[in-house]
């Protein structure tokens, strides 16, 4: 097809539909399955060039879960759980995005799609009580409904250091990797982070680089993945408990064995629970140490027993003590999941580079520039981490009643109820928002959570025949206060994490997610009580 067919092609988008579903990953393909599968029209929308989200994006070397692969799924369709067969214990990317696809291709979910395009606005029009979109190929929607399916780590940062434009070598983002890979092989690498994205990238492409430099100014924690293949036996046991894992789930169980929340270890207990730290079972180890990010003597504990290890594994004891990490208790930064990333220091080619010592000055033609020498390079990796949350719905012109823009309502920090609606935004609705578990939960339960409970509030609307839903104000504000008193509750504010929006600056200080209990069947009996906390409007 021509340019000009396609674009002709393209008007055919200046249409009415029932809803328009922003992004393809697994919130995104969900919503439109169930969307579709009551009867109404959709039209998707996603940057990318196929469905998979952030797996579609991030393609860096190392890139995998950090939770088990088979929690790591779909629980809505018996269908793709006996077509689909997990090959590790922690998948990677390009099986994850092969898991995306076979969805994608079972329920025929592309067709729904304009790929390769981005919302650039959306936008309530008060007289027609519709949503305009519009994207940066021309084309422009009306829709009654449009839903969210943004990512909570979708808007990676760039190598936004001084003098980046000047450099002459090669520099890649881990949130937006080549797709034909990158060959490392014989190179210099400085590697600019040392988040999670680091700590997976980093053992691969020290592999095959002549030198890496990794340039630190905050120490994570990292919990080893041990990752195996996948055994047909705990295949065999998942799928004997699934019925049962799922029964906990819908009801807003987490669906994994956790400690009693009234549990007071004693010190002895604290020796036997700190080890499950690296049991390779990662995050599922830190929810089963009870209470690991409300009570200080618990958390001190296991943050102590990583120190420990990161001390025994590194066989220098100066770079070691630079990779403990001080500032903050674990867990109220997401833990990192790794293969051999401390071991990696050891590596005669591998060196790390504290910028608390020796602070980053910039980039320079040949390489990176501290305050006491410049690194010649020929690759910088950027792995700065993500403009989360907020970063993909604030990147978009979104407006609602009279005009009000998001970011000015957002100004101050992320307002939302439920982490689903906001006040002043009729028939929007966000997939694992602000003010929801979201990233301190498995994400593929979240989405389905939130994307059952949209698909239901949009039947009730249209079985009511009111024009539009609307969180109200006082329901927002009452459920932000109790997001932030439950965040206070916890050690969480504590760090400056992306949790805070302290990696990226400017960004207001406000902790995002949802820390309480119950949240599942908050939302569920708000909506057995006919909504409450949303106006109906005809």
């Amino acid at each position: 097809m021509t340019g000009q067919q396609q674009d002709a092609a393209r008007a055919a988008e200046r249409q009415a539909v029932d809803a328009v579903v922003v992004g393809a990953g697994f919130g995104g393909l969900y919503m439109v399955h169930r969307l579709r599968e009551a009867g109404l029209t959709v039209r998707g929308i996603e940057a990318g060039g196929d469905v998979g989200g952030t797996w579609y994006w991030n393609r860096y070397p190392g890139a995998r879960c950090d939770i088990p692969s088979l929690l790591y799924s779909y629980t809505w369709s018996d269908e793709v759980r006996k077509s689909w067969r997990w090959s590790e214990k922690y998948a990677t990317q390009p099986e994850i995005l092969a898991y995306a696809e076979h969805v994608a291709d079972l329920y025929g979910l592309r067709g729904a799609y304009l790929f390769d395009t981005r919302v650039t606005s959306a936008v309530f029009d008060d007289a027609s009580g519709r949503w305009v979109v519009e994207t940066d190929r021309g084309d422009r929607l009306e829709a009654t409904f449009c839903i969210m399916a943004t990512g909570c780590l979708s808007v990676p940062r760039g190598l936004d250091l001084p003098g980046a434009d000047a450099f002459e070598g090669d520099v890649h983002v881990t949130g937006l990797w080549p797709h034909e890979g990158v060959d490392f092989t014989g190179k210099r690498v400085a590697i600019v982070g040392a988040g999670s994205s680091a700590i997976q990238s980093m053992p691969l492409i020290a592999q095959d680089a002549d030198q890496v430099y990794l340039f630190q100014r905050t120490p994570n924690f990292s919990l080893p993945a041990l990752n195996a293949p996948l055994t047909e036996a705990e295949q065999a046991e998942f799928d004997a408990g699934f019925e049962t894992y799922v029964d906990l789930i819908r009801r807003g169980e987490p669906g994994i064995p956790l400690p009693p929340a009234d549990w007071v270890p004693s010190d002895e207990e604290l020796a036997q629970l700190t080890p499950l730290l690296w049991n390779g079972w990662a995050l599922i180890s830190c929810a089963q140490i009870p209470n690991l990010a409300r009570d200080e003597r618990t958390n001190h504990a296991a943050s102590e027993y990583v120190r420990a290890r990161i001390r025994e594994i590194v066989a220098d004891p100066a770079t070691a003590e630079k990779l403990v990490p001080r500032d903050f208790p674990i867990t109220t930064k997401r833990a990192c999941v790794d293969t051999d990333y401390y071991a990696s220091f050891n590596r005669p080619n591998v060196t790390l580079v504290d910028l608390r010592e020796t602070p980053l000055e910039g980039v320079t033609a040949k390489g990176v520039k501290t305050s006491d020498r410049e690194y010649a390079v020929d690759v910088i990796v950027g792995a700065m981490g993500f403009d989360a949350m907020t970063g993909a719905l604030l990147r978009m012109d979104v407006r609602g009643r009279d005009g009000r823009r998001l970011r000015d309502a957002w100004a101050e920090g992320p307002k939302t109820y439920l982490g689903l609606a906001m006040a002043g935004f009729p028939n929007l609705f966000t997939i694992t928002g602000p003010g929801s578990p979201s990233v301190l939960s498995n994400m593929l339960v979240s989405c389905e959570t939130h994307v059952d409970w949209i698909a239901d509030a949009i039947a009730h609307v249209r079985a009511t025949g009111a024009a539009t839903m609307e969180a109200t104000a006082q329901a927002q504000d009452a459920w932000v206060a109790h997001v932030n008193e439950q965040a206070d509750k916890t050690l969480f504010p504590r760090a400056a994490s992306w949790y805070m929006g302290a990696n990226v600056p400017g960004k207001p200080r406000v902790f995002m997610p949802y820390v309480g209990e119950r949240y599942k069947a908050r939302c569920d009996e708000i909506a057995a009580r006919g909504y409450e906390g949303f106006a109906l409007n005809p």
